[in-house]
């Protein structure tokens, strides 16, 4: 029997574990089912970092958006698989290194991701939801796959990710000591190079220390606006107006890139998508670590809408 959880948004709606192989062992996540056995499936990509297939991470986010998003959307009548990294959480022993990877690592198990899906529900095609950095590796991956319906690229930014980084170090004024050394970090990486940490202030050497160098490399080579001009599926581009992290501006890049995508701004939407009513930056951050804050009003609708507009089961 599947079994059924309760949702204080959404009542009850079924889930069942689901894995797929990784390189060196299995790739976990889960899957949350609509009613509708021929329901379009929406395979969430997560964001940067140690985030979990719930969308939380061990460094204080707890909004739950992905779990959260399941749910509503299996209401909704979509059906979504939501899945932890290689590397880490139940997907630790799918690799040795969690943070020895590249983008291209995470494009070979999203592939992965999609033909067991396809296998488990028969659908033809499968939807590709990234949030944040997982918008950049569901560009990477409609590069060259036909098994893709198309993409919800959800908060993902529209420039090279060195340049956002400089920007996200620039939004707080504390970090004003720092800004020459970072930037030289960010420009040695973007340049396909290592950097050297020793002698990096202390505030600044875990965010760029040599284990996660490769990583930041291949990120950093990343056009998004050029991926997106390439894509010839149908795209969503969600993003939210009290967003810290991405900007309006970094949507509305890729919907130039992409003139047949659709945009969608949501006005009170926060980086994870909890609604936040004021410009207080206390107040925005303080929303990533509430899971009993529900997500903003039209976010799930939005993409089941979208989603539902095209016959491709």
């Amino acid at each position: 029997m599947t079994p059924l959880i309760s949702s204080p948004a959404t009542g009850l709606v079924r889930q069942i574990n689901i894995s797929a192989p990784g390189p060196n062992g299995i790739l976990n996540g889960t899957m949350t089912i609509a009613t509708d056995p021929s329901a379009p499936v929406v395979l969430i990509i997560p964001g940067s970092g140690p985030t979990d297939r719930d969308g939380n991470s061990p460094l204080g986010i707890k909004a739950a958006t992905y779990r959260l998003l399941a749910e509503e959307l299996a209401i909704h009548g979509v059906t979504t698989v939501r899945i932890d990294k290689r590397g880490m959480f139940a997907s630790a022993g799918a690799c040795p290194d969690a943070n020895a990877v590249t983008v291209e690592d995470y494009v070979v198990d999203i592939h992965s991701w999609v033909n067991a899906i396809r296998e488990k529900t028969g659908s033809k095609c499968v939807w590709l939801l990234g949030h944040s950095e997982g918008g950049l590796v569901a560009l990477k991956t409609a590069q060259q796959a036909n098994d893709i319906c198309g993409l919800i690229l959800v908060a993902t930014p529209g420039r090279p990710l060195g340049e956002v980084l400089k920007e996200q170090l620039r939004a707080n004024p504390a970090n004003e000591p720092l800004l020459t050394q970072s930037d030289e970090a960010i420009d040695t990486m973007v340049a396909g190079k290592r950097f050297d940490v020793k002698g990096m202030h202390p505030a600044l050497a875990p965010l760029f220390r040599e284990a996660v160098q490769g990583f930041f490399i291949s990120l950093f080579k990343i056009d998004p606006t050029q991926l997106a001009a390439r894509v010839k599926i149908p795209v969503l581009i969600i993003q939210g107006e009290r967003d810290l992290q991405v900007g309006v501006t970094d949507a509305q890049m890729l919907k130039a890139a992409s003139a047949a995508a659709k945009l969608v701004l949501l006005p009170d939407a926060n980086h994870v998508l909890k609604s936040v009513i004021s410009a207080d930056r206390g107040a925005n951050f303080a929303a990533y670590a509430d899971a009993h804050l529900p997500l903003v009003s039209g976010v799930t609708e939005a993409i089941a809408d979208f989603v539902g507009q095209t016959d491709t089961q």
